[in-house]
């Protein structure tokens, strides 16, 4: 291999970079460089099951991506920070001695200058930084998991922000006038599903029925956190192209009663509605909701519903193939902000049973949207697939989740992001240092073997990937790529990286550290394929598959 004969030579790369402690933070090198030998990784042959077929450095500032099939959200995967960029010297120096989890070099932002194990993390402006530098000097994470404590924390100024706002302080949060709320939405769907199978859930009139009698805003005013928000559209609007067409049917139980009478049930019918004994994000009280949509449809329909709790991979298992044969309460959370991912996962062409039999004409219609990256046909392609689902009504969509974000009112720029991305370089407070509370402690700063969003926040503000959330934003920008290109069948992409960018070890960035910040996570024979855990899920659940056999 390509890669292989470059690491034995010591031809592909500069010397080892400088430990972290002793970084000379924006100065470049000054040991003679080696002269540029591309790499390239490049997996047998496509039959491996995963998405990406090569990655190579056409030059020292070029990357090419080749993919095995079209991926329209190519792009929005890659500003994911499990995918940034560190120097190819260290991953090879550090990945190998476990030293890569506590001490990421990147080209963001702010540098970890410490970590003090259950007590906070240390950030430093990097002065060196390519874009605008951070306003605030110093960022510091703390960690508390109890929501109420967190608050007190920011109410008595030791906090400058806190995140996660516990439920029990909402109203006191909404009469306070020395903070700043921020809701988060989350990227998900709250949905109750029907089986176009089973009858009397085969009728169309009757899916319509139960759509216009239950009463959604209710239901979120009641179960849900204060800033989620009644579900217009399957997809949350964050998400781009989503919130195309007619919005959801209005609460109208005359009217649905007189769609029942046409279906030829004017007085109900009976049957079950299942859920299963898991709080999710998007359902966060899954007996109190089936009680209240009980109520509603025996009320406004005279639909008789047995409650059945199930156990969470039994009723998964039902679901997926189309065991349930009545109504259940599901939803999921979106892994990337694209309209194609929640779009497919339910209606696709690889969609599960759970609505009954598929629709060949709406898996048509999603299939063009995955199949172009110009926006406006994606936008027309979407606004057909959202009528569709309106008129057949496979699933009433009821809630998109939230969370909240709390700032002191010294805060400027203040925002909360749909993805937990927060750019704090951005903020400002009157003052050298900010400090940030959430919930959770990360467990590690190699974001490509992280899943948790602890994690991948801290992560995005030390290392870039080559695409990047705009601010309080789902869509994507360029970041450490001026652009990425992509071929006509949207399975090639050709990334351009700003030239002169400087790593904060001095080093600078080329396409050989693109390609060996995705090969350690790609290959799973490569002997860097290691991380926290070794799994790194964000990889195989983006792109598919590791790969074991490379192409010589």
């Amino acid at each position: 291999m390509i890669l292989l004969l470059c690491l034995l030579l010591a031809a592909c790369r500069p010397s080892q970079p400088a430990e972290p402690a002793s970084i000379s933070v924006g100065q470049p090198a000054t040991a003679l460089q080696a002269p540029f030998a591309p790499l390239k990784v490049a997996a047998k042959d496509c039959s491996y099951g995963g998405e990406i077929k090569a990655i190579e450095a056409l030059d020292i500032n070029t990357v090419r991506f080749s993919l095995c099939y079209p991926d329209v959200a190519f792009l929005v995967k890659l500003a994911w920070p499990a995918f940034a960029i560190q120097p190819a010297e260290w991953l090879e120096k550090a990945g190998s001695s476990g030293e890569l989890l506590q001490h990421p070099i990147g080209t963001g932002p702010y540098l970890l200058e410490s970590w003090t194990p259950g007590r906070e993390m240390v950030f430093q402006r990097f002065e060196g930084y390519w874009g605008p530098k951070a306003r605030l000097s110093q960022l510091i994470f703390r960690w508390e998991p109890d929501g109420s404590r967190r608050l007190a924390e920011l109410q008595g100024g030791e906090a400058d922000a806190v995140d996660g706002v516990s439920s029990d302080d909402y109203a006191m949060v909404q009469a306070a006038d020395t903070l700043i709320a921020k809701p988060r939405p989350n990227l998900d769907i709250f949905y109750v599903g029907m089986n176009n199978t089973a009858a009397p859930f085969d009728k169309e009139k009757v899916r319509q029925a139960i759509a216009m009698a239950i009463n959604r805003q209710d239901i979120v005013e009641k179960f849900f956190p204060v800033y989620a928000s009644v579900a217009d559209y399957f997809t949350p609007c964050e998400i781009p192209n989503a919130c195309q067409g007619d919005s959801w049917y209005s609460y109208d139980p005359g009217r649905a009663r007189a769609l029942m009478a046409e279906a030829g049930l004017p007085n109900g019918f009976v049957a079950q509605l299942a859920y299963r004994n898991v709080v999710r994000s998007y359902l966060p009280q899954p007996y109190a909701i089936a009680k209240e949509i009980q109520a509603q449809l025996r009320v406004n329909l005279g639909i008789t519903l047995e409650l059945v709790g199930m156990e969470s991979d039994a009723f998964l298992g039902a679901a997926d193939t189309g065991a349930l044969k009545s109504l259940y309460l599901l939803g999921l959370s979106a892994n990337y902000p694209d309209a194609g991912y929640l779009f497919d996962f339910h209606f696709g062409m690889g969609a599960t049973l759970q609505f009954g039999n598929p629709s060949p004409d709406l898996a048509k219609i999603l299939k063009a949207g995955s199949a172009t990256a110009d926006n406006a046909v994606r936008q027309a392609i979407y606004r057909e697939a959202n009528n569709w689902i309106k008129q057949h009504v496979p699933m009433v969509p009821v809630a998109h989740s939230a969370s909240l974000i709390l700032f002191q009112n010294a805060v400027q720029n203040a925002h909360a992001s749909p993805v937990n991305q927060e750019s704090f370089a951005a903020l400002e407070n009157g003052k050298d240092s900010f400090t940030w509370m959430e919930a959770q402690e990360p467990f590690s700063l190699y974001c490509a073997d992280e899943t948790d969003a602890s994690a991948q926040r801290a992560c995005a503000q030390v290392t870039e990937s080559l695409y990047r959330y705009s601010l309080a934003s789902a869509s994507v920008e360029p970041g450490l790529a001026s652009q990425c290109v992509a071929a006509p069948d949207l399975k090639e992409w050709t990334c351009n990286l700003r030239p002169g960018i400087l790593f904060q070890d001095g080093s600078a960035l080329d396409a050989n550290d693109v390609v060996m910040s995705f090969q350690v996570q790609w290959v799973s024979t490569d002997p860097l394929h290691r991380g926290r855990t070794g799994e790194f899920i964000p990889f195989q659940s983006l792109f598919g598959a590791f790969v074991t056999e490379l192409k010589e």
